[in-house]
């Protein structure tokens, strides 16, 4: 038998147990912030892998009347840039994959880019899912735009007239004989052209294009520039 002390003892004991068992109980699941404490914030992650570039080339009259202020609808080009966009042959795409500041001098761009809004709103969205610098991007826009030549017919309009889209697209194929039709889609708007779009790989050579919407008018008006 055990003394009544001997019993006071085990009861102590077992009720410090008890409370050290209560101290250990399993905390809830942390965030995976919490687990991995050196983590970036979402917003500074690396920039999303893609497959290859969208140069979309805009047909400057279609541009201009929904961009009236637009700087360069000044200088009454047949096509303007509007971007080179990162996209996947999924069809998906990156968009505002950081929010690293753009190019230092955007002054440096106003050959392509006249109107510095757009230059940042193009940096802002596609330029910081490149995995490039501000200006390694925009220089490399530049190479792509310089890289396409515009079918002298589309230069020399003097009036609008209306084209199929395929021979919109066979032009280009002309002007360009290393570019083959499926690296090119055409956009349209209410039956007007409103751009070209041309898909490169990230050394800007021609690739065919994913699953991009392309105009299905069988006539598209082009206004002249």
């Amino acid at each position: 038998m055990l003394s009544s002390a001997m019993k006071k003892t085990a009861v102590i004991s077992f009720a410090i147990l008890l409370i050290m068992l209560g101290g250990c109980k399993q905390q809830p699941a942390q965030s995976s912030a919490r687990q991995h404490p050196h983590a970036l914030p979402s917003t500074e992650a690396k920039s999303p892998a893609f497959d290859y570039y969208l140069l979309n080339l805009s047909w400057w009259p279609e541009f201009c009347y929904s961009h009236p202020n637009a700087t360069q609808c000044a200088q009454h080009r047949a096509f303007t840039l509007h971007g080179l966009w990162p996209q996947n042959f999924n069809g998906t795409y990156p968009e505002k994959c950081s929010p690293a500041s753009g190019p230092a001098d955007p002054s440096q761009y106003t050959d392509i880019y006249p109107d510095t809004g757009l230059l940042e709103h193009e940096w802002r969205t596609h330029g910081t899912c490149s995995g490039l610098t501000p200006d390694a991007f925009f220089h490399l826009a530049r190479k792509a735009v310089h890289s396409i030549a515009v079918p002298a017919q589309l230069t020399s309009l003097r009036h609008q007239t209306s084209m199929p889209p395929d021979r919109i697209l066979d032009l280009f194929t002309q002007a360009n004989p290393s570019l083959p039709r499926a690296s090119l889609a055409l956009s349209c708007g209410n039956n007007y052209l409103t751009a070209i779009e041309v898909c490169m790989d990230k050394s800007l050579k021609p690739v065919a294009c994913g699953p991009i919407r392309t105009c299905r008018a069988n006539t598209v008006r082009i206004p002249p520039p």
